[in-house]
């Protein structure tokens, strides 16, 4: 995983061949941005190329000078924090898409989580690291708020990405995990233990931007059209919920 992620970063410092599209997309976006991607491409003629990672490591490379013309975030504060940065005009920014937090376990499983405080007998936890990837500062919060975090903090296993953690439990080097419903509907390797009820979790909101160095009329195109009612759709096929404010 270490050396995938270094020889990601690596291609990405490389500037996009002439006429293609560098999409920078948080790794639980993949399947239905895959799809996106293609109905564009069909639409416009134009070629997209993605990159996929958590949010925020995404974010790092772009202040390091990587050449995306686009960042598709599972948060907001990414976005906001690229705002401040300059490196993106607020604007530019499209919030299209959310999701919800669930506890899987492996599909052979006999142990059941029933509620939040049975996840204080699972020995490990997986998640996304939360000081990188949006799914674990999501999860943090809802432990948090369930006064949970604390007791759980021993037990946790950080991944890279959300869908490191969904691997984790995959494998059996996890117990349980916490990540995005949509993520879980992909693996037939793992159940859906718990779903975090709306009203205890944070809320959570995937939002797009054109970044302010791409002088490319394809990238604001691409947003326009991934916030678009065809883009929007697609994502809920893929199951995440709409969620077409504007900001």
């Amino acid at each position: 995983m270490l050396l995938l992620l270094t020889w990601v970063v690596q291609a990405c410092r490389k500037e996009p061949p002439n006429g293609e599209l560098l999409v920078f997309a948080a790794a639980s976006t993949a399947d239905a941005i895959g799809d996106v991607g293609r109905d564009f491409e069909a639409e416009t003629g134009q070629t997209v190329r993605f990159s996929f990672g958590a949010s925020r490591d995404l974010a790092r490379q772009i202040r390091a000078g990587a050449p995306a013309a686009v960042l598709i975030s599972a948060d907001t504060e990414t976005i906001d924090a690229l705002v401040d940065a300059k490196l993106v005009r607020k604007e530019d920014q499209r919030t299209f898409a959310s999701n919800r937090l669930v506890v899987i376990v492996p599909q052979a499983a006999a142990a059941a989580i029933r509620t939040p405080r049975d996840l204080l007998g699972v020995a490990h936890l997986a998640i996304g690291d939360p000081k990188l990837v949006p799914a674990g500062s999501y999860a943090q919060k809802w432990l948090e708020k369930e006064e949970l975090w604390t007791e759980v903090v021993p037990h946790l296993l950080p991944s890279l990405d959300v869908r490191a953690a969904l691997a984790a439990v995959e494998t059996g080097h996890a117990e349980a995990g916490i990540v995005y419903r949509t993520d879980a509907a992909h693996s037939q390797r793992v159940r859906i233990a718990y779903e975090v009820p709306a009203e205890r979790s944070p809320t959570i909101a995937y939002v797009a931007a054109c970044l302010v160095s791409t002088e490319d009329a394809g990238a604001r195109r691409f947003l326009d059209f991934l916030a678009g009612s065809k883009g929007r759709a697609t994502f809920v096929r893929h199951g995440f919920a709409d969620d077409d404010r504007s900001r």
